[in-house]
């Protein structure tokens, strides 16, 4: 097989590369910055363009190479290419030909249209290696055009109420597509420390997010009660949240979808919205990539495959160590400060860090030959 999977992840042996590794390798190719599929340790890292920024802000110096999208690298026999998952900024499929034969890691996607990042790119190939995060029937996402106007409703009626609204959500991609995706003119907007970074990352690509702040900036207080304040998970219960007096509070997830997640949550509203393909989403993909093989990775693996081979495909498990939606446990807990800290710098310096002239990552013995 093209891919493998070993104890440090999914490993291509004709290019000696792994995708997405778990653990510190040579030569990484990364599908997208959450922190479940981009780990700090590895030698040299291969991503899309549009992820440069967050992958220096989340992981600081590293040896990185990056491809445009559709741009391709080729070495010993086996040819890379990188094409939009429409999950994130800088999300990719990994494209990988050998002597024939294609594969297509997705990582993350959706095929929803989202203003922050590239939209999914349907990439045909032998074997497709598909994310399960929402595989079930019961996940079907509404447009998120009606999630964005029942969020702005929610926050309008607390302003003219005279109470913040704090949104949870996590800090990389989910907290910028809403500020990409609400009405700016309600109020003032309000980040978390662990968000504001990653919003002058996506500014610096070219996304147009509106203006945002950290509460340390705020000189009106009063103005506190109008706002809109994203935050992520983690910061609730903390002294953080002391500073907004009676807020109404609210979750925005696909996680949301499920009877008693919001309960769960403790919070008062719970917005279904998010950044993974929902179940019409999961098999259109599939069905656009062509594949008469599918394997399977995190989430709902063992249902998605039996739906698939019913539809006639050979379907197969990758077990992955990746996390769930956003990666979550590890994307909050990789992302957000200490309870109650808000850091004013940029995240982790880039001091040092060389991006690899023409993507390369060359391997062993290879010196200066581009290659993944």
């Amino acid at each position: 097989m093209l891919l493998t999977r070993r104890p440090e992840g999914l490993y291509c042996e004709a290019g000696d590369f792994f995708v997405d590794p778990w653990r510190p390798v040579a030569r990484a190719v990364i599908t997208h910055a959450h922190a479940d599929h981009a780990r700090p340790g590895h030698g040299t890292y291969l991503a899309a363009a549009p992820a440069e920024g967050v992958l220096r802000a989340r992981l600081g110096p590293i040896s990185l190479g990056t491809l445009a999208y559709g741009e391709t690298l080729e070495a010993h026999g086996v040819r890379v290419s990188l094409h939009p998952a429409g999950h994130v900024l800088g999300s990719a499929q990994v494209r990988i030909e050998h002597r024939g034969e294609v594969w297509v890691v997705s990582g993350d996607y959706k095929v929803e249209p989202d203003p922050t990042c590239a939209p999914f790119e349907p990439v045909r190939c032998h074997t497709f290696v598909t994310e399960s995060t929402f595989g079930l029937p019961i996940y079907r996402w509404a447009p998120s055009r009606e999630t964005f106007a029942s969020i702005d409703a929610w926050w309008r009626a607390n302003a003219d109420a005279g109470r913040a609204s704090v949104l949870f959500c996590y800090a990389f991609g989910k907290a910028q597509r809403i500020l990409a995706g609400v009405d700016a003119s309600i109020g003032p907007i309000v980040c978390h420390g662990a968000i504001e970074p990653l919003n002058r990352a996506y500014r610096a690509a070219g996304v147009a997010l509106p203006d945002t702040c950290l509460v340390s900036e705020v000189k009106d207080r009063a103005a506190l009660s109008r706002a809109l304040v994203l935050a992520p998970p983690s910061a609730g219960g903390t002294s953080w949240m002391r500073r907004f007096p009676d807020p109404s509070d609210a979750f925005a997830s696909g996680w949301m979808a499920v009877r008693g997640a919001r309960r769960r949550r403790a919070v008062d509203r719970g917005f279904v919205l998010s950044d993974h393909a929902d179940w019409p989403g999961l098999n259109a993909a599939i069905a656009a990539s062509g594949a008469q093989r599918v394997f399977v990775t995190h989430g709902q693996v063992a249902v998605m495959m039996r739906w698939l081979e019913a539809q006639g495909l050979d379907a197969r498990a990758f077990e992955t160590e990746f996390g769930g939606e956003d990666g979550a446990a590890l994307d909050d807990a990789g992302a957000a400060p200490e309870a109650g800290a808000e850091p004013e710098a940029g995240g982790a310096s880039d001091a040092g860090a060389a991006t690899e002239a023409g993507g390369a990552l060359p391997g062993p013995g290879d010196a200066g030959e581009a290659g993944p």
